[in-house]
């Protein structure tokens, strides 16, 4: 893809999934990789591949919830690379202790929301608070965010966590308001059913068929589906589209 051979961008939340995915994706392209995420086990065993595959990428363990380990990413990546061209914002809580737990309105703990937003939305706006001055005072820069297909409203579980989706839709419009005049591109995945790591651990057999049944695609999504279209969304290949949000799932959700 034209724009992302020799630039630098943070996946935050890139030890598994679409992240790690992603990762891979951008430093098959040439990009220069921070793999951030407070897995950093999974971190440096997704930049260990990386390497070994001939791409450069470093592993940056940091904590969404943590102000002062985000800016630490940062100054990290930009230590290591120089420059700083993107982020791709894609960590969640997704334990069984927060996610597990997060149901129905009248059934989930005010706990279970305090983290899931802190984490799922604060987090993004910590990350991309402290990335955004970077890319504005070198010109320009690509920001893509996270969100879920559970923001369009269907799902009537996941309270919390739908809620702080659809939170980041409007975060990422906020962003393209504000600073796409100065150069900065600030665009939304929705992934539908993806098989990364967590999914495959819960194996739901249920979600999985009915997800197909109302989908308009013969398989669940992986990984690699979300992060070929993240990478475009960076490079300056869509350097025209700004403040979206797409929809990636096999069509389970048809808009416009």
């Amino acid at each position: 893809m034209r724009g992302l051979r020799g630039k630098a961008f943070i996946v935050a939340g890139g030890a598994t999934g679409i992240g790690a995915g992603t990762a891979r994706r951008l430093a098959e392209e040439g990009a220069l990789v921070a793999v951030a995420d407070i897995d950093i086990e999974g971190a440096e065993a997704t930049a260990e591949e990386i390497a070994r595959a001939g791409g450069r990428a470093i592993a940056v363990g940091f904590d969404l919830s943590d102000d002062e380990s985000v800016q630490d990413m940062v100054a990290r990546t930009i230590a290591e690379f120089g420059t700083l061209d993107g982020l791709h914002n894609v960590g969640a809580d997704l334990s069984p202790g927060n996610i597990g737990r997060d149901t129905t309105l009248l059934d989930t703990g005010m706990d279970v929301w305090h983290r899931t937003l802190d984490v799922n939305l604060l987090g993004y706006v910590r990350t991309s608070r402290a990335v955004l001055p970077h890319l504005l005072g070198k010109g320009g820069g690509s920001i893509v965010i996270t969100s879920s297909g559970g923001s369009l409203g269907t799902d009537p579980s996941h309270v919390a966590y739908n809620a702080s989706k659809a939170a980041v839709n409007q975060l990422t419009r906020h962003i393209a308001v504000n600073w796409g005049s100065a150069g900065i591109r600030s665009n939304c995945v929705m992934p539908g059913l993806v098989m990364g790591e967590t999914q495959e651990r819960q194996n739901d057999r249920e979600l999985q068929e009915a997800f197909i049944a109302a989908a308009r695609t013969t398989r669940l999504g992986v990984p690699d589906d979300l992060a070929s279209v993240v990478a475009f969304l960076l490079s300056d290949e869509a350097e025209w589209i700004n403040g979206q949000t797409w929809y990636i799932g096999g069509a389970s959700h048809l808009r416009q």
